[in-house]
């Protein structure tokens, strides 16, 4: 760059303010060595700034100046202007935090408030689920006795009450082809606890002859009372008598509560 060219710029008024790097300064002073007339502009520029300040301080010397300015240090940047925030901006701040921390507690309540209406959902959906299986397995149970009821190939044999159980009754539905034996006791007492009921298929002549077909176990819990025994091969009766758990190995005749002939 000519030496026109740096006096043009405005470079020297900012060299004669040291805003430049040193390197720049270097370069411009040897510049000013070489060419007078840069030399005549930076000490015009100089002799300019002190006019300048001493209009506004009057009492205040070249010297006092270059003190001032070594001070301030004005070298590399400018001195920037910080305002304290007013009280409105810390209040206008306040308020914003408060709306943000309502507005976090209020989702967090709506999202407490959607885990739990997901969970009691969830909850009633196994619910649903549970009573669907059990009424569609007590469908199943009754669509089965109801086939078992109405096959004509069944021989049913109607049991009435004896002695110890007037008003007790059942009834057999045996199928002569298949064997197969189910009985239906409705009319029986829920048997005491430690007792249970034992179904015996008979042959009258020559002489009674019981012969275990099957118990009656889970009394309570079959709610349509309809069990399935043994198959039975030949029988001329059925009878039903009150024994101890598990059985016994002939028929406790004073505790005969059901008996019926083929």
């Amino acid at each position: 760059m000519e030496a026109q060219e740096y006096i043009d710029s405005g470079i020297l008024e900012l060299y004669v303010y040291g805003l430049l790097t040193e390197t720049e300064n270097l370069e411009i002073a040897e510049m000013a060595k070489k060419n007078p007339e840069m030399d005549q502009e930076i000490i015009a520029i100089e002799k300019a700034i002190v006019a300048l300040s001493s209009s506004f301080s009057p009492f205040h010397s070249v010297a006092n100046f270059e003190k001032i300015k070594a001070r301030l240090e004005l070298k590399h940047g400018k001195v920037v202007d910080m305002k304290p925030a007013s009280t409105w901006s810390q209040y206008v701040g306040w308020a914003a935090a408060v709306l943000l921390l309502l507005g976090l507690g209020y989702q967090t309540l709506e999202l407490t408030k959607t885990k739990e209406a997901i969970s009691t959902v969830g909850t009633e959906k196994d619910k649903i689920q549970r009573e669907y299986a059990f009424l569609d397995q007590q469908n199943k149970e009754t669509e089965k006795n109801l086939t078992i009821v109405r096959d004509i190939k069944n021989t049913g044999v109607t049991l009435g009450g004896q002695a110890v159980s007037p008003n007790s009754f059942a009834k057999v539905y045996w199928n002569k082809q298949t064997k197969t034996t189910y009985i239906d006791a409705a009319g029986l007492p829920t048997p005491p606890k430690g007792m249970v009921y034992q179904v015996w298929s008979l042959k009258l002549s020559p002489v009674l002859t019981p012969t275990s077909i099957g118990l009656l176990d889970n009394f309570e819990g079959n709610s349509q009372k309809i069990f399935a025994v043994s198959q039975t091969d030949s029988a001329e009766a059925f009878g039903i008598t009150l024994e101890p758990a598990g059985g016994s190995l002939t028929p406790t005749m004073t505790q005969l509560y059901t008996l019926g002939k083929v």
